[in-house]
Parts: structure tokens; sequence; C-alpha cells
């Protein structure tokens, strides 16, 4: 008798209406934030597939036939020094993401799994880190590597990217961590663990999901970093490619299309990662908000 009238109110025209009008909604708002995500990525990508001429009068056609030409000649052209810059991001990005996954999950592992005294106070102190972001600390990160003359060299990125990255991924780490039964610890132990032991061998491979994300997130975040080498990075032979990416602009702003096939050139790296990588990052993210 229940479930008939069940029937019947689902079936029902105000409840119908209810649920077509909530589905429009959802589909409204998620069709404009597609539109203004997408809409600047696919002008840029057409105004790098025209001419100078075709971009200026007519910016939002698709580009029929596509013209290579503006992507071959950065790609084959020494003076743009787009290899040299590639490489600069690459090893800077793939510096900062080892020392991050590494210094983060040491740290995660200590205020997660181990008592004493102060763990409290010094897990607040890390966290301190998120409430001063690079933008308000870059005049005395500035001073603190000319001291140490660490300016104009890739490794004073490296540092900078590398401090201001610790805090929120000690975060999603720890809470990941702590997660783990304490059972589990306990039985390792027993059966002779020391305590790198259950680090290395039990955690890390069960916390795998959560360090994929640290490392994705890490990797993007440092490839798209302009600030801290535009502060630190003087020699344009260790320039990176957002650098060169905003000194190319300057240098050939009358060309849109050229710049426009850097600027996409420059970006094809961190969307295809992001493409493979989305899974990984969206489950990591995930299960850390759930476990923590």
């Amino acid at each position: 008798m229940i479930t008939d009238e069940l029937v019947v109110e689902r079936h029902h025209p105000r409840v119908r209406w209810r649920k077509f009008a909530t589905r429009f909604f959802q589909y409204f708002i998620l069709s404009i934030i597609v539109v203004i995500v997408f809409v600047p990525i696919v002008i840029l990508v057409f105004g790098a597939l025209k001419t100078r001429g075709e971009y200026l009068s007519h910016p939002y056609t698709v580009p029929i036939p596509p013209r290579w030409e503006n992507i071959t000649l950065i790609l084959g052209n020494a003076s743009y020094s787009f290899w040299p810059m590639m490489r600069n991001s690459v090893f800077v990005m793939l510096i900062v993401t080892a020392l991050v996954v590494t210094v983060c999950s040491l740290a995660a592992f200590v205020f997660a799994r181990m008592q004493f005294r102060g763990k409290g106070l010094a897990f607040n102190l890390f966290t301190l880190g998120l409430m001063f972001p690079i933008n308000v600390a870059i005049l005395p990160v500035y001073f603190v590597l000319r001291q140490i003359d660490l300016i104009d060299s890739l490794w004073g990125v490296i540092v900078v990217q590398t401090a201001f990255l610790l805090s929120g991924n000690i975060m999603i780490l720890r809470g990941f961590f702590t997660a783990i039964p304490a059972e589990l610890q306990e039985a390792a132990y027993i059966d002779g663990c020391t305590v790198v032991d259950f680090f290395l061998r039990i955690l890390l491979p069960l916390a795998r999901p959560a360090l994929s994300t640290v490392a994705a997130l890490t990797m993007i975040i440092s490839w798209n970093d302009l600030l801290v080498p535009l502060v630190v990075l003087n020699n344009d032979k260790l320039w990176t490619l957002p650098l060169g990416t905003m000194q190319f602009q300057g240098q050939y702003g009358q060309d849109l299309s050229l710049v426009s096939a850097f600027v996409a050139l420059s970006a094809l790296p961190t969307i295809i990662f992001y493409i493979f990588a989305e899974r990984q990052i969206v489950s990591g993210l995930t299960a850390g908000a759930i476990k923590g």
C-alpha cells in the first residue's frame, strides 16, 4: 500500500516538474562553468593555428585550414629558446616534486603515527605556513636568497617553491596516514618491524593514492609558477617557461598568433599531465577528505 502511494506520488506532475527544474538548473550552472573555463583555451588554440592577419580579422572562428607555421617556428627556431626553457622547467619541477613528497611524507608520518611532547605545537607551526602565501613573503625571501647566494640560480627557485608547498601537503598526508588503523602498526612491530620498516614497507605502499595526489599537485603548481622565477632569475638562460612566456609576449606582442602558439605550447605539458593524473588527484583528495 505504501509502495503504491510512493509510485503515485513519484509520477505526480508537480513532482516531475520539480525534478525537471532541479536537473535543468544543474545543467545550466555546469554549462556556464564549462563555457567560462574552456572558451579562453579554445580561442588560444584557434589563435595559435592562424596567421597574424586571420587572427586580427577573425579571432573567434575555427582555423580552416590550420596553420602550423607558428608551432614549427617556435619549436625549430633556437632564438626563441623554447627548449632550454622547457628543460629548466622540467628540472625545477622534478626536483621540487621529489623534495616535497619526501619531506612531507616523513613529517606527516611523525605527526600522524608518533607521540612526543610538543607535537601539537610543532604541527601548528607547520600549518602556519598556510597563512603566509609567497606573494606576501616574496621580499624577505629575496633578501634571504641574496645572503646565501642563491639569486640567479635554479636552486633558489627550488628551495622557495619547496618551502611554500610543505604546509598544505603535510596536512593532506597526515590525514591519510592517521586513517590507517593503529592495529596494523602494532602487528607490524610484533612481527619485528622497526619504525623505518613500517614506514617504508607498509605505510608508503598503502598511501600511494595520497602520494600521487601530492606529487601531481606539486608538479602542476611548480610548472605554472611565475612569481618566484621572476624574482630569483635574471639570466635568460635560466628562465623557466612561465617567465619566458611573459618575456616572449613583451617582445613579440604585435604578433598575437605567434604569442598564442608559444602560450599553447607552454601549457600543453601540464594539460596532458592533468588528463592522465586527474583520476589520481580526485581519488587521493577524496580519500584524504573522508578518512582524515
